[in-house]
């Protein structure tokens, strides 16, 4: 049965997707992206602001991991290119959790600003927020600008200049996406990189200081431990 594609059906569908999730016998991360690959199949040729709708409804969604609805729109090159400050504000209420933020940054918020959908003072905005999950989004989206595996070329500048802003916070949430997104860039730019530390080695938290210099020096965030990868 194909998907209607009326602004009026995205609730319907929304609750659809929901149904589907539940139902499943693992809610496993796997079984659950299976049904929104799905879905994004059927929604190939849907309009944008339906897909954008659909997922904002699947937030409203008790108990469907916030991933599915951004993975709606991710997969579908219209709403992602669609996306704009008000949609992206929408979309990223509610945030409360770290893993949420990361995939909401990394999947949305820094190819839109990658692709200069949304503004530098957008992402400022957010990054003097008193709300620390969107300090956090502010950090993790320049991941995209120099992550090679999300599209990246490399933005230092961009880069740098949200770091700077949050340079003194020491929120742990803020602190982990400074370590993130400086160990990205170094592998874009180590010079800048070093630059940055050695110009705030005394304000940037200590965590960030070793995890960089670790990443920049042995190519790891923590030489010595099992774990050679994470955030």
């Amino acid at each position: 049965m194909p998907v209607e594609t009326r602004i009026d059906s995205a609730e319907a569908l929304a609750n659809e997707i929901a149904v589907t999730i539940r139902a499943l016998p693992s809610v496993k991360t796997e079984p659950v992206r299976a049904v929104r690959r799905a879905y994004s199949k059927r929604l190939a040729k849907a309009p944008a602001a339906f897909v954008t709708e659909a997922a904002l409804r699947l937030l409203d969604q008790r108990g469907i991991n916030r991933f599915v609805a951004y993975e709606l729109v991710k997969y579908h090159p219209a709403a992602a290119a669609s996306l704009r400050e008000r949609q992206l504000e929408e979309l990223g209420c509610g945030l409360d959790e770290w893993g949420e933020v990361d995939c909401f940054a990394c999947y949305l918020v820094g190819p839109a600003w990658r692709e200069h959908q949304i503004s530098d003072k957008v992402i400022h905005r957010w990054a003097r927020s008193t709300d620390r999950w969107w300090r956090r989004v502010a950090l993790v989206s320049t991941v995209p600008l120099n992550s090679r595996a999300q599209g990246g070329s490399g933005d230092a500048d961009r880069t740098i200049a949200v770091c700077r802003m949050l340079v003194s916070d020491r929120d742990d949430m803020v602190v982990k996406a400074m370590s993130w997104a400086l160990r990205e860039l170094s592998k874009r730019d180590p010079k800048r990189v070093r630059q940055f530390i050695g110009q705030h080695h005394d304000v940037v938290a200590a965590r960030v200081v070793r995890e960089v210099s670790n990443k920049l020096s042995t190519g790891l965030k923590n030489p010595g431990s099992n774990v050679a990868r994470g955030r």
